[in-house]
C-alpha cells in the first residue's frame, strides 16, 4: 500500500460542530494510508465552535488543515479545496456524513476498476435525534415515495451507472477537462457538474457496498428550507446546462402546479373542482398509505410525523422549482451572491 495514491478530502462546512468530530473521526479510521491522505476542511468562518474542534483534530493528525472559505458558500468551499489539493484523486464529503472503514480504498479502486470519472455509493439517511419528526424526516428521505429513483438515497443491488452521485470520489484531471463548480449555484452544484460532466464524455457509477451514514435535518422547518433551496435553484441548473437531467426532478413542480391551477380553476369549471379534487386526494391517499407502513415498521408516532414530512419534502420542492423557473427561466434573474442555506 506503499504506492498507494494520494487522496485529496475536501470537506466544505460551516457551523457543523455538532457532526465535524464523528465525520473526521470516520475518515482517519479508514483502512488507507494515513500518509497518502490529507483532509482539507473549508470552513465558511464558523461561528459556533467548528473551527476549534478542527484545529484540535489538526494538532494530533498533521495531514488534516483547515482553510478559510469567506463566501461562506458550498461550491466556492470545493473550489478552494480543489485548487489547495495535492491528491491524484480527490473526494468532496459533508460534514453531515459518517464514512465507513473502507471507504476510501473501494472508492479508489472502484474508480480504477471501471474506468468511471466520478464514483459514489449509497447513503442511509440517520435522524439527528430519536424524536418522532426527525425519524420521519430520515425514512421520508431513503423512501421512494419522498424521492423518487434517487438510487444512492433508496439503495441498489450492484454497480450502477447513474447521472449523479453523491459526495463523489473524482479523478483529479476531471476538473482540467470540465472546470471548477459553478459559484452561482448556491444548491445543487454536484448535480450541475457531473452533468457538465457527462456531456463532456465522462462517466458515473454508483456502487452498492460503500454504504455510508448521513444525518438528516432535525425538523420540519429545516427540511422546508433545505428542499425548497433544492428545487429553486434547480432550474438556474437547466439554465446553465441546456435541459431537465431526470423526469423526477419534476415531478413535485409538476404536482404543485397541478394543484395550484386547479384550485385557480375551481370557481370557474367543473373540471377545476374535479382535477383539484382528483390531485389533491391521490396525493394524499398515497401519503396514508406509505406512512401506515412506516408506522408499522418504525411506530405510531413516527408514521403520523410522515404524513406530514412527505408534504414538506414535496411541496417545498415543487414551490421552490416554480419560483425558481419564474425568477431563472423567465425573467432571467441572476442569483444572489449568498443565501442564508439551512444548516
Amino acid at each position: 500500500m506503499t504506492s498507494a495514491p494520494f487522496v485529496s478530502i475536501v470537506i466544505p462546512c460551516r457551523n457543523e460542530v455538532r457532526y465535524i468530530g464523528a465525520c473526521l473521526d470516520s475518515l482517519i479510521a479508514n483502512h488507507y494510508p494515513k500518509e497518502r491522505v490529507e483532509i482539507l476542511v473549508v470552513d465558511g468562518m464558523s461561528e459556533d465552535g467548528t473551527r476549534a474542534v478542527v484545529r484540535e483534530y489538526a494538532v494530533g493528525n498533521a495531514g488534516i488543515r483547515l482553510l478559510d472559505n469567506p463566501k461562506q458558500v458550498t461550491p466556492a468551499a470545493l473550489n478552494i479545496g480543489i485548487r489547495a489539493a495535492r491528491g491524484d484523486f480527490i473526494m468532496r464529503v459533508d460534514a453531515h456524513l459518517v464514512c465507513p472503514p473502507h471507504y476510501l480504498p473501494r472508492s479508489i479502486a472502484a474508480l480504477n476498476e471501471s474506468g468511471a470519472d466520478n464514483v459514489g455509493g449509497v447513503l442511509v439517511t440517520l435522524p439527528t435525534d430519536q424524536t418522532a419528526v426527525s425519524r420521519a424526516i430520515a425514512a421520508a428521505m431513503s423512501h421512494r415515495f419522498g424521492v423518487g429513483n434517487s438510487y444512492f438515497r433508496t439503495g441498489i443491488t450492484k454497480p450502477r451507472w447513474v447521472d449523479t452521485v453523491p459526495f463523489g470520489c473524482y479523478r483529479r484531471d476531471v476538473f482540467s477537462r470540465v472546470g471548477l463548480f459553478d459559484e452561482e449555484l448556491l444548491r445543487n452544484q454536484d448535480d450541475e457538474f457531473n452533468l457538465r460532466l457527462l456531456k463532456g464524455g465522462g462517466r458515473l457509477l454508483l456502487i452498492p457496498d460503500v454504504v455510508s451514514a448521513y444525518y438528516a435535518r432535525a425538523s420540519l422547518e429545516k427540511l422546508w428550507r433545505m428542499f425548497f433551496q433544492y428545487g429553486y435553484f434547480k432550474p438556474l441548473v437547466v439554465r446553465k446546462v441546456g435541459g431537465v437531467m431526470t423526469a423526477r426532478q419534476l415531478a413535485p413542480a409538476v404536482l404543485v402546479g397541478t394543484i395550484v391551477s386547479a384550485a385557480l380553476l375551481v370557481p370557474w369549471l367543473d373540471a377545476g373542482r374535479w382535477l383539484f379534487g382528483a390531485t389533491v386526494g391521490g396525493y394524499l391517499a398515497a401519503d396514508l398509505v406509505v406512512s401506515a407502513f412506516l408506522a408499522r415498521r418504525l411506530g405510531v408516532r413516527v408514521g403520523l410525523a410522515a404524513i406530514a414530512a412527505f408534504p414538506v419534502l414535496h411541496f417545498a420542492y415543487g414551490l421552490g422549482y416554480l419560483l425558481g423557473v419564474f425568477d431563472f427561466l423567465i425573467r432571467g434573474k441572476r442569483p444572489a451572491a449568498a443565501v442564508s442555506l439551512s444548516r
